[in-house]
């Protein structure tokens, strides 16, 4: 933040203080910690303690005001000397009299030689520690605790005298200096609303990045406005002998003719399957198809009111002599009977254009983000097989519909009679649960010999005993070269993910053969034989079973192309990790370390085909707990320990781990706690949170610098490929866009 920034926080700082203080004027320790916003008592009882200069049990918002200003603006010393005391639970030095300018002469020398004589011992940097543990919601034995306190305090104590002085203190933090420049405790309060507009910006529309990025897109759209601008008059034109609104009425109905056909073309999976394998895909914008698919929905919607009402509307002007005819029929008549004979089968076109037309509200609302991502996704499901009666309905209410239908529907029906042959010939079991952190159901189904797919598929799953006419899409996160299995990892969201989980939560379960372990043990030992610890970390909740389920697929995602990638930088949010667990298992497979049987050389046998080209692979995995990172902790390990004899600045594969709960290096409440999983991660040779020899980084990834080290590396054409939230990926997508990086976002529905 700058100077003006700053001003207005500690404005925005006093307008809070007064809304919490009553008529004293002043704030207890309870209101403070409220204000504060910690999870741990700790800061805030020693932040109070030194806010509160005259020790009266309540902070003034002078107090605050002088406490705060002095944390902003005052040098490195002067936030170093309020950290110690913090970390010095024993003290009793106030921030404010220890540092106030107002001091003077002898006076302010004594309080700075106070501070400077106090010091920390082990018991009560433990203290420390393990509430900054809480504060950042990370659960550590007690053991790891004491090995995080001993490694700071042995690092700390330059003079072995079983305690940290000011001096030592200051000299340890110099081996941070990055967290130095930006040491602060704003982060414990919340943050104003920005009201400042960036300026001498253009808009993100407007760069050419933009443009180079959508190209496909755009041109996709641009030609599909001016198919249906062309049919539009076209029709109008046709019927420009009955007046304007029978025009306009016309137009949108053969625009309607064209979209309600052509939204079957964008959901044709398997076909756009097919095509991402060949010259299309660089043409076509095949990675948006479900995002232009709702885009023709909306427009489908629009088109839908316009020409109703145009009906409407004509009819009026006809009532008043307008139109060439004059009707001798009310309007709901019109509307609701097959009196006026309008309509080619029996005069319904009205009434089924009302149907049709509520139809496709109800389908527009059920579809809306809300409705899919709250936890009612069996809503949408069901409301959007309402197609089935909107295309029926269509063949009565316009005679030519059928004209344009003949071709989509046929290709429909064939990928639906396909899509069922394949999956209920190929009926397959689940062979393998594990239950994981955070309600992710980890389920090993049995793999048929001919189903083929590639890294980054995803499938329709299908378990009668869960819901017998239910399908629901999940990405594979097993690679293609595992021959026996197929792995996916599902996360507990809506109905019906909650009852997968619970349902293999249940320790007994009626109708269910629990008695086939044979056959799950054999291909688990066939798997563990041929890749040994290649599998998701398990638990007490594992269990073998034998459950009937369906597959419908696979179907293809932007994840395909990552092989004929330079430098791919695979993101992944939380579940979204899904897609890259296939695809880094699959690049193990490809760069296999072979071993000498008579001596201990060993290397990386690279099997790598026309289409790999991947240079260098980035991968960043960001979750919010720390029990999530369980979920492919093993995977991750055995990456790991594929490279363990490479150089950093060398390998082929980087990670990069994010935990968003935890508080970052620059906050007073985590900086101990940060410092102590440093040097003790440096000291073992592993991370204290993980496990794994990649240091958890705590907070959000700063992705303007996390970019420019992609860049400057310069390891060839960098593609971005993304899984996760909506409003992540549109902070992603902004930045490749500023660096020229291509975006690739993962979207399946």
């Amino acid at each position: 933040m700058n100077v003006d920034d700053d001003a207005k926080w500690l404005e925005w700082v006093t307008r809070q203080f007064e809304s919490i203080a009553g008529e004293d004027k002043e704030i207890d320790l309870e209101e403070f910690t409220s204000a504060l916003k910690v999870k741990e008592s700790f800061f805030a009882e020693r932040f109070f303690a030194l806010f509160d200069s005259d020790a009266s049990g309540s902070i003034s918002l002078d107090e605050l005001l002088k406490a705060l200003d002095l944390l902003i603006h005052g040098n490195e010393t002067d936030k170093l000397r309020f950290l110690f005391q913090v970390y010095d639970v024993d003290g009793n030095v106030c921030v404010i009299c220890c540092c106030c300018c107002c001091l003077v002469g002898h006076a302010r020398q004594r309080h700075l030689a106070a501070t400077d004589r106090g010091s920390i011992d082990p018991d009560e940097l433990r203290i420390v520690l393990k509430s900054c543990l809480r504060e950042s919601a990370i659960s550590l034995p007690e053991e790891k605790l004491d090995d995080l306190t001993l490694a700071l305090f042995e690092s700390a104590d330059k003079d072995s005298s079983g305690t940290i002085t000011f001096e030592e203190l200051k000299e340890e933090l110099e081996n941070f200096p990055e967290v130095m420049e930006n040491l602060t405790i704003r982060y414990g309060f919340a943050p104003p609303p920005c009201t400042e507009k960036r300026k001498n910006k253009p808009p993100r529309y407007l760069t050419p990045a933009y443009w180079l990025n959508n190209s496909r897109k755009l041109l996709f759209m641009c030609c599909y406005l001016l198919v249906n601008i062309f049919l539009f008059i076209f029709a109008a034109m046709k019927h420009s002998e009955l007046g304007r609104w029978v025009m306009v009425a016309k137009g949108c109905g053969q625009c309607l003719n064209f979209n309600c056909t052509f939204i079957v073309v964008l959901m044709l999976r398997r076909g756009l399957t097919w095509l991402r394998a060949t010259w299309v895909v660089r043409v076509l914008p095949l990675d948006q198809h479900v995002l232009l698919h709702q885009l023709v929905g909306f427009a489908i919607f629009g088109l839908t009111v316009v020409h109703s009402n145009a009906h409407v509307i004509n009819f009026g002007e006809s009532l008043r002599g307008y139109a060439e005819f004059s009707s001798s029929y009310r309007l709901w008549e019109y509307l609701l009977t097959t009196r006026p004979g309008i309509g080619w089968v029996y005069g319904t076109a009205s009434i089924t254009g009302i149907v049709l037309q509520l139809l496709i509200v109800v389908m527009l609302i059920c579809s809306s983000t809300f409705v899919r991502r709250s936890g009612h996704f069996e809503v949408f499901y069901w409301t959007h097989l309402s197609y089935i009666w909107v295309w029926a309905l269509l063949v009565l209410h316009c005679s030519n519909f059928w004209k344009w239908f003949v071709v989509s529907g046929f290709l429909f029906l064939m990928e639906k009679i396909i899509g069922i042959a394949v999956s209920r010939i190929g009926g397959t079991q689940v062979v393998e649960v594990n239950l994981l952190p955070s309600k992710v159901t980890h389920l090993v189904i049995k793999r048929s010999p001919f189903f083929h797919y590639k890294a980054g598929d995803y499938v329709y799953l299908n378990i009668p005993v869960i819901a017998k006419y239910e399908w629901h899409p999940f990405t594979i996160s097993s690679a293609p070269e595992q021959q026996d299995t197929i792995w996916l990892h599902i996360r507990s969201l809506g109905q019906w993910t909650n009852r997968l989980y619970e349902y293999f939560r249940q320790p007994e379960r009626e109708g269910t053969d629990l008695g086939t372990q044979s056959l799950s043990h054999n291909l688990r030992n066939k798997r563990y034989q041929r890749w040994p610890q290649i599998s998701a970390k398990l638990s007490e909740n594992h269990q073998y079973c034998n459950i009937k389920c369906y597959l419908d697929g696979p179907y293809g995602t932007p994840t395909r192309t990552i092989f004929a990638s330079e430098h791919a930088v695979l993101i992944g949010a939380g579940i979204g990790i899904t897609p890259f667990a296939s695809i880094l298992q699959s690049i193990m497979y490809r760069m296999r370390k072979q071993n000498c049987p008579n001596c201990n050389y060993s290397w990386c046998q690279n099997v790598k085909d026309n289409e790999m080209n991947l240079r260098k692979v980035d991968f960043i995995w960001i979750n919010r707990d720390q029990k999530s990172f369980e979920w492919f902790v093993s995977l991750l390990t055995k990456l790991e320990m594929d490279q363990a004899d490479q150089e950093p600045d060398g390998r082929f594969l980087e990670m990069h781990m994010y935990m968003t709960s935890a508080l970052s290096k620059n906050d007073m409440k985590a900086l101990g706690l940060q410092m102590a999983l440093d040097l003790l991660a440096k000291k073992e040779k592993r991370d204290s949170i993980t496990g794994l020899r990649t240091r958890t980084q705590p907070g959000r990834p700063d992705w303007s610098k996390v970019f420019q080290k992609v860049a400057d590396e310069m390891k060839g054409k960098v593609h971005v490929f993304f899984c996760g939230s909506p409003a992540l990926a549109k902070t992603v997508k902004a930045q490749c866009e500023h660096f020229g990086f291509k975006f690739y976002k993962e979207n399946f529905q």
